[in-house]
């Protein structure tokens, strides 16, 4: 049995919702934020105290486009992989990877200093300078989408489920507004599925039975 950990629409949801697309049985572990604050016993299971963590057997991961690519490959076969021998394989990592370290880093400074710190530690100038520099960063996503529906192979795949997140993300931070026309689209396509429909209801009903507060608002799905 996966187990994953999990803080409400955190980074963690990346793994969630690829697990209710493949429909792979799971345990999830929700947490309250910041886990390494509001639940110091998890530094036992995962000595930086960050989620995701997913435990697969021996497996110990702690990075969320790692454990969709690991997810994909591993408990496949799925459409929701794109294999080494299809002309798209590369293209899937690079989409895979992108959605953490180019679009979601940015993001989480915009997070940091326009909510999480306290009042007098906020930086407006900063978050106002990282909102930016994640919409610079959307401009090959809005290329891309031109002339594709989906990011890799013609299909639905884990690189969308990474890349949505980031979308996510930035609807929480009220960055949507800037968003191109197509892919305004591509994200209301990623909200009608019924996997990230499930991936949502999932957390809530977690978080209502445990009594953890959300970190943002609620997500609403297409």
């Amino acid at each position: 049995m996966i187990t994953l950990y999990h803080c409400l629409s955190a980074r963690s949801f990346r793994p969630l919702w690829l697990l209710e697309e493949m429909q792979i049985p799971y345990e999830l572990k929700l947490l309250p934020f910041p886990p390494r604050a509001a639940a110091k016993e998890y530094f036992e299971i995962n000595v930086l105290g960050t989620v995701p963590f997913l435990i697969d057997g021996e497996t110990r991961m702690s990075e969320s486009a790692a454990i969709c690519e690991y997810l994909a490959v591993k408990h496949g076969p799925t459409p929701l992989a794109v294999l080494p021998e299809e002309k798209d394989f590369g293209l899937w990592l690079n989409w895979l990877h992108q959605s953490d370290a180019t679009l979601t880093f940015p993001q989480t400074l915009v997070l940091r200093y326009a909510r999480f710190e306290p009042p007098e530690r906020r930086q407006p100038q900063v978050a106002e300078d990282y909102a930016k520099w994640f919409l610079g960063r959307m401009r090959m996503l809005d290329a891309h989408l031109l002339n594709h529906e989906w990011l890799a192979a013609g299909r639905f795949t884990a690189a969308d489920v990474t890349v949505g997140y980031a979308l996510m993300l930035a609807e929480v931070l009220g960055l949507t507004k800037e968003f191109q026309p197509q892919t305004t689209a591509y994200w209301t396509r990623l909200k009608e599925r019924d996997g990230f429909k499930r991936a949502l209801a999932v957390q809530e009903k977690a978080a209502e039975a445990q009594g953890i507060p959300p970190i943002f608002p609620k997500a609403k799905a297409g």
